[in-house]
């Protein structure tokens, strides 16, 4: 449980800033999403970034319960799975990323559930 709480405290106020910065700056993140999917070598560098930390949590938090830790346990997975993806298609990040894109909606509801996930992450590593 101790690993949950410390992985809590550490994602929970990362998700919700990056969460509130979405919605709040919506029009900088576009524009940063945009120059992001057109650089291969970013979404490679991005592939590592997620890659790594994903395979940490997954070897030191692949807790499957019920109950909020599987949260991070889930947070791990996609991480490392979506490292995954972008290291060996990137194409498909760009491909993917621009149909995102077109959608207007798209960054406030990435910006919406990124907030709850923080909120509930930092909710059980700070305060519960």
């Amino acid at each position: 449980m101790r690993t949950s709480v410390f992985l809590a405290q550490l994602l929970g106020p990362t998700l919700l800033v990056m969460g509130i910065g979405m919605i709040v700056n919506r029009d900088a993140y576009r524009t940063m999403a945009q120059e992001f999917i057109a650089s291969r070598a970013l979404i490679y560098i991005a592939g590592l970034l997620a890659f790594v930390p994903g395979l940490a949590i997954v070897l030191t938090h692949n807790v499957w319960v019920a109950g909020w830790p599987v949260i991070v346990t889930l947070f791990g997975w996609i991480a490392l799975l979506g490292g995954i993806f972008r290291l060996l298609f990137p194409q498909e990040v760009t491909r993917l990323g621009t149909h995102m894109l077109a959608n207007p909606a798209s960054l406030t509801v990435g910006g919406a559930v990124t907030i709850v996930l923080g909120s509930i992450l930092s909710f059980f590593g700070y305060v519960a």
